[in-house]
C-alpha cells in the first residue's frame, strides 16, 4: 500500500495539525510502550504499525520503551521477544531501548515535589479499606482520615517507604485530588505502591513502585513524547495524565486514544495467553495456533501482510470485533503473489502407470509463480509410481467429480494426461493403489486430437518425493468471543482441532531450499511455511492458511 493509497484517519490529522500550527516545532515523537510481561499479539501489531507508521510519515521519531514498573511479572526474556518482534515487523528505534525503570529517581523527585505543594499524601489505608472509601459511580468516596496530615510527615512517611520500613501494602501514596468526582480515577489514586519485589533491571534498589498512570505521563515529559498514542480505554484516565503533569514543571505531552484491536476466534489478553501457556495447552508463546506475533511469524505471516492487515481495519475511536478472515486475507494477498509454488501430497495414494517404463525418470517443468514471471521454472522428477491425494480419487464418482476415478482421464499437473483403469485393494476393501495408464502425447500440453479433459490434479514421485512432517493448524477456538461469556471460562472454547499433524510428500527440491521461515504454496491446498524445528533430515512445516476461507463453510455444516 502506498503513502497515497494510505486511508486517512484522526491521528494522522491530528499531527497534521500541529505541525501546521507550528505546535513543538513541528516536532513529532511517539513511543510504543509495552509492558515486559509477556510476548506481543497481533493488537500490539496495529499500535507498533501506528506510532512507528506515523511518526515516519511525518519525518519524526518513536522511542521504545519498557513500562517496567510491575517487578513480579516482568523479566528479559519478554524484553527481548518484544525487541525481535519489532525489528520483524519492519521498524527500528533511535538509540537504545529506553525503560521507566530508568526514571524511577525522577520519578521519586516528582513526587516529593508533588507532596510539598501539598497535592500527595500519604494514607494507611488497607486495600480493602481504599475500595471501600472510594465510593461508587453514583456515589462520592469519603476523604481518607490520613488525608491532612501535614507536608512534613507526609516527607518522612514516604522516604520511610522508600527506606523500606514498612511492609507491602502498609502504606500508599496518593494525589490529593477530590473524592467526589465523578471520574472514579480522579478520587485521590495512588500513585506508589510498597512492593518488596527484586526488579530486573534495579536489582534491590526500590521497595517502592510508582502507579502505571503516574508513571506513564512522566516517562512521556522526560522523553519529550509530542503525541502520546494509547487504546481507547485509556480515555478516562486522560485526566489524571493531564493532571499530573499541568501540576509539575516539566514538558506537557499530550495523550490520544484510538480503538483497541479485537479479533474473532482468539484472545487478546496477554494473562490469558499466559494461562494457557502455562497450563501447556499451547506449546509456548510462539505456537502458531496463538495470535502473538511470534507464533504469526512461526506460522508463516509475513510483516506485508500485516503492515497491510493494521492499514486495512483503520484507526477509529469506536470498539468492534474484526473477522480473523480479513487477517488471512491479507496474508493470502500477499503470499499469493511472493510464495514459490510446491507441489505436496497430505493424503498419499499410490498411483502406478502401468504403460510407463519402470527405470524412467522424467524432468518435468513446472512454473515456480504464475504470478510472477521472474520466479522462474524448477524441475519435477516424473516417475512410474507417484502419490496423489487420497481425496482426488473416486471408485464410482458422480458426474461432477472431475478429478480420477475408474474409466476417467484427467491431467496430472505439468505432465501428463492420465485415465484410470483399475484399483488394488487390501483385505479390509480399502484401496491401496490406483493402476493407470498415460498418453505420452500430451507431456505439458493437450491431447493433439483435441480432446478435453475437466480436471488437474497435482501428484509426486513416490520414490524421489521427501517426506514431510506437516501440522494443519485452524482456529485456536471454536466460538467468535471465547471470552464473551463471563459465567464459563474462555478455555471451555478451545477448538480440540485446533492442531493436526499428517505425514505427507513433498517435491524433492525443497530440501535444497527449505531453511526454517521458508514460505511456499502447496499447490490446491494452501500456504506453508518450514518450521524451526525442521533439520535436513526430517522437514517440518507449519500450514499458514488454506488457499480459500473454509471454516464459514465448516461452521453451517
Amino acid at each position: 500500500m502506498t503513502e497515497e493509497e494510505k486511508p486517512q484517519h484522526f491521528i494522522r490529522q491530528i499531527i497534521a495539525d500541529d505541525i501546521s500550527a507550528g505546535t513543538h516545532g513541528g516536532r513529532v515523537l511517539t513511543r510504543f510502550p509495552p509492558e515486559p510481561n509477556g510476548y506481543l499479539h497481533i493488537g500490539h501489531a496495529k499500535s507498533i504499525c501506528l506510532n512507528f507508521g506515523v511518526a515516519k510519515e511525518f519525518n519524526g521519531r518513536t522511542n521504545l520503551r519498557f513500562d517496567d514498573t510491575n517487578p513480579e511479572t516482568e523479566n528479559v526474556e519478554y524484553v527481548e521477544s518484544i525487541q525481535e518482534d519489532v525489528k520483524w515487523l519492519g521498524f527500528e528505534w533511535e538509540g537504545e531501548a529506553l525503560f521507566a525503570s530508568q526514571y524511577f529517581d525522577q520519578m521519586y523527585g516528582f513526587a516529593i515535589d508533588l507532596i510539598q505543594q501539598g497535592k500527595a499524601y500519604v494514607c494507611d489505608l488497607s486495600l480493602s479499606e481504599l475500595k471501600a472509601y472510594r465510593g461508587t459511580p453514583t456515589e462520592p468516596g469519603t476523604n481518607s482520615p490520613y488525608r491532612d496530615r501535614t507536608i512534613e510527615e507526609n516527607v518522612t512517611l514516604f522516604e520511610n517507604m522508600k527506606n523500606g520500613d514498612y511492609l507491602d501494602g502498609e502504606k500508599t501514596l496518593r494525589a490529593k485530588i477530590d473524592m467526589a468526582s465523578p471520574n472514579m480515577h480522579m478520587r485521590d489514586p495512588a500513585i506508589y505502591r510498597i512492593k518488596h519485589a527484586h526488579h530486573y533491571k534495579t536489582g534491590d534498589k526500590w521497595c517502592i513502585y510508582p502507579m502505571y498512570d503516574y508513571a506513564h505521563c512522566l516517562e512521556d515529559s522526560i522523553e519529550g513524547v509530542t503525541h502520546s498514542i494509547c487504546t481507547l480505554e485509556f480515555e478516562v484516565h486522560r485526566p489524571l495524565y493531564d493532571w499530573v503533569l499541568d501540576n509539575l514543571e516539566t514538558f506537557r505531552s499530550r495523550q490520544y486514544e484510538f480503538a483497541r484491536l479485537n479479533l474473532g476466534y482468539t484472545v487478546m489478553s496477554k494473562r490469558k495467553l499466559l494461562q494457557l501457556v502455562e497450563e501447556n495447552l499451547v506449546k509456548g508463546w510462539d505456537d502458531p495456533r496463538m495470535p502473538t506475533i511470534s507464533g504469526l511469524r512461526r506460522r508463516g505471516y509475513t510483516p506485508e501482510s500485516i503492515h497491510s492487515f493494521c492499514e486495512t481495519i483503520g484507526v477509529t475511536k469506536y470498539n468492534s470485533l474484526t473477522d480473523i478472515a480479513l487477517l488471512e486475507h491479507c496474508v493470502r494477498s500477499h503470499l499469493n503473489k511472493v510464495a514459490p509454488r510446491v507441489m505436496a501430497v497430505l493424503d498419499p495414494l499410490k498411483v502406478v502407470i502401468t504403460n510407463y517404463p519402470e527405470d524412467q525418470v522424467e524432468e518435468i517443468d513446472a512454473v515456480n509463480n504464475p504470478e510472477d514471471e521472474s520466479a522462474g521454472t524448477r524441475k519435477v522428477p516424473f516417475t512410474r509410481e507417484l502419490f496423489i491425494e487420497r481425496s482426488d480419487f473416486m471408485e464410482d464418482p458422480p458426474r461432477k467429480f472431475f478429478r480420477l476415478g475408474i474409466g476417467r482421464e484427467v491431467r496430472f499437473r505439468w505432465a501428463y494426461f492420465l485415465t484410470c483403469q483399475d484399483v488394488v485393494k487390501d483385505a479390509d476393501g480399502s484401496i491401496t493403489e490406483i493402476h493407470c495408464t498415460y498418453d505420452p502425447e500430451t507431456r505439458g500440453g493437450d491431447a493433439p486430437d483435441g480432446r478435453k479433459v475437466k480436471g488437474t490434479i497435482h501428484w509426486v514421485s513416490a520414490d524421489k518425493s521427501l517426506p514431510a512432517e506437516v501440522h494443519l493448524y485452524d482456529r485456536l477456538f471454536t466460538v467468535e468471543k471465547p471470552d464473551g461469556d463471563k459465567e464459563k471460562d474462555f478455555k471451555e472454547f478451545l477448538n480440540p482441532n485446533s492442531l493436526q499433524t499428517v505425514e505427507a510428500r513433498i517435491e524433492p527440491h525443497l530440501a535444497s531450499v527449505a531453511e526454517p521461515g521458508y514460505r511456499c504454496q502447496f499447490e490446491r491446498t494452501g500456504y506453508f511455511c518450514v518450521d524451526p524445528d525442521s533439520t535436513p533430515g526430517k522437514l517440518v512445516l507449519n500450514r499458514t492458511v488454506p488457499l480459500r476461507d473454509s471454516w464459514a463453510k465448516t461452521q453451517k455444516k
